[in-house]
């Protein structure tokens, strides 16, 4: 016989699971009425008679952060950013091809240290922008593409022009968002401009559906039926769709700050800089070998010129760094870097990279004491496994670095015979490159002669734009930028085509600049060997 004592927990089992069960359906309610944006609706509100349309928050994020220029070709996805970019004085530059526009949009980057924008409309728009994106990954160019898309209700229901855009930009941008509500515009683009120039910089990636960049009472004439249906499940629909529009518009004009959120910038230790003071000033053969990276923010141009003429290093110029020391310096060597490479002690890698470029590190000597210092780390220590060690691996700013080297340095000398010795070799490759020159041919030009007619002719004020695989590799050793930020080439991923849209970008940036935009047909090399 059972005795009331072993019966009780039989008892108690029902009240415990009607608890579980109304405390599963509350949970399940209240998640619901978040995801559906019930409890936002209640505490902010939406301004139905208000004609202002989210593109009004995109150019205000735009001009808070100083950008001048935005680079597009026109959609109706993407047309009330425009409108208001125009109306805040930010010039909105036309172009015929969406890749265009982002190349412009990367010039302006590279030449001005902000965050270069370029604004495309939905599907094709955007797929045609993939290359220029992602030679702006290879070239670490800050760039951010805002990008037109279906309604929000509409995607993944064949609305027009309506694919998976995120899944194709994850991989070639540092950063990828949606925007899903007009309220959220202000925060995503402060994110994402951030996100651009923090770290090692790149490209970013804003979809805009185009229901959060219209204004109101055109989403609603467009989402929500007139008149209400009949029938419950017509009415449910309705009900859905207009919580869809009051969570699109609700809290959307309520002020937030637009300006620019604090960078991340990654910089070397007060003693990595010890240590490499001390290798750098045992050295009898020093070699500094910058890349583009030097030429980022925070050191201005000038800044970073004058530390590398008071370090006193010979060095070899790359990337955006070409120009820096400007033309015929004594410590810039141009020729013959390989065998510079292996001669020397000890060698500064500042913001160079063991790739293609260095031969995956088989250039440097095994015996030389390395220093390599870059933002990124997977760059900074690049096939470091296979070919060459670092003796000091910094990951910090470039120019930040060359900036305290120099002081920690100050009165440091080295013997002048290695500097002659290197200038002497350069000078002999330079006649070599003139014994070229004069070389005939029976049935094309001879590029080296006629770049050599383009370095003689150049003003001092010439900005090159370099388009072409061999031919940018040729210009490289023929002609001198005159200055700074002079020189644009389409970078590490080796992209031809990149000419119009950087002599675009260039121009703009540089009004009183010539821009000579150089580009050669592959088929104009023949008769006459490369160098």
């Amino acid at each position: 016989m059972e005795t009331p004592a072993a019966a009780a927990p039989a008892g108690g089992f029902f009240p415990s699971f009607l608890l579980l069960a109304f405390g599963t359906l509350v949970a399940a309610v209240l998640g619901t009425a978040h995801r559906l944006g019930l409890f936002y609706q209640l505490m902010h509100k939406v301004d139905k008679t208000s004609t202002r349309h989210g593109g009004e928050s995109v150019a205000a994020v735009l001009r808070a952060h100083g950008v001048r220029f935005v680079f597009t070709l026109v959609g109706g996805h993407i047309s009330p950013l425009l409108v208001a970019c125009e109306k805040l004085g930010i010039r909105v530059v036309d172009t015929r091809h969406e890749v265009t526009a982002v190349f412009a949009a990367d010039a302006v980057a590279r030449l001005t240290g902000t965050v270069g924008v370029a604004a495309v409309t939905a599907g094709p728009g955007l797929t045609n922008t993939v290359t220029a994106v992602k030679n702006a990954q290879v070239a670490q160019s800050p760039v951010l593409l805002l990008g037109g898309a279906a309604s929000t209700l509409l995607q993944k229901r064949g609305a027009l022009q309506a694919i998976d855009q995120m899944s194709l930009f994850r991989p070639l941008c540092k950063f990828c968002a949606s925007v899903r509500t007009v309220r959220d515009i202000v925060p995503t683009l402060r994110a994402a401009m951030a996100a651009a120039q923090s770290g090692t910089p790149g490209p970013v990636f804003v979809e805009l559906p185009l229901d959060v960049l219209y204004p109101y009472f055109m989403v609603e004439k467009e989402m929500v039926p007139a008149k209400l249906p009949k029938g419950l499940m017509g009415r449910v629909v309705f009900w859905y769709l207009q919580n869809c529009l009051t969570n699109l518009f609700v809290g959307a004009w309520e002020p937030r700050p637009e300006g620019p959120l604090p960078l991340n910038i990654p910089q070397a230790s007060p003693q990595q800089i010890q240590r490499c003071v001390e290798i750098l000033s045992r050295a009898k053969r020093p070699l500094l070998v910058l890349g583009s990276q030097a030429l980022l923010p925070p050191t201005p141009a000038t800044k970073l010129r004058a530390a590398v003429e008071t370090l006193g290093v010979p060095c070899f110029l790359g990337g955006m760094s070409r120009g820096l020391l400007g033309r015929n310096h004594p410590l810039h060597i141009r020729q013959n870097r390989s065998a510079a490479l292996k001669k020397a002690d000890v060698v500064v890698l500042a913001g160079a990279v063991c790739d293609f470029r260095l031969s995956y590190g088989r250039v440097l000597n095994r015996k030389s004491k390395i220093i390599i210092v870059n933002r990124n780390r997977d760059d900074m220590l690049l096939n470091s496994d296979v070919f060459w060690k670092p003796q000091e691996a910094v990951q910090g700013d470039v120019g930040s670095f060359i900036l305290k080297l120099v002081e920690g340095l100050q009165g440091q000398m080295w013997a002048s015979d290695w500097g002659e010795e290197l200038r002497k070799a350069d000078q002999q490759k330079e006649q070599t490159y003139r014994d070229k020159a004069g070389m005939p041919v029976s049935q094309h030009l001879n590029p080296v002669w006629v770049l050599q007619q383009v370095e003689e002719m150049l003003p001092d004020n010439a900005l090159l734009v370099v388009d072409g695989g061999d031919f940018v590799a040729t210009a490289a050793y023929l002609v001198q930028p005159r200055g700074p930020l002079r020189w644009l080439d389409p970078g590490a991923f080796g992209t031809l085509g990149v000419g119009a849209g950087f002599a675009l970008g260039a121009k703009l940036c540089q009004p009183d600049a010539e821009v000579r935009h150089l580009m050669w047909e592959t088929s104009c090399f023949l008769g006459c060997e490369l160098p």
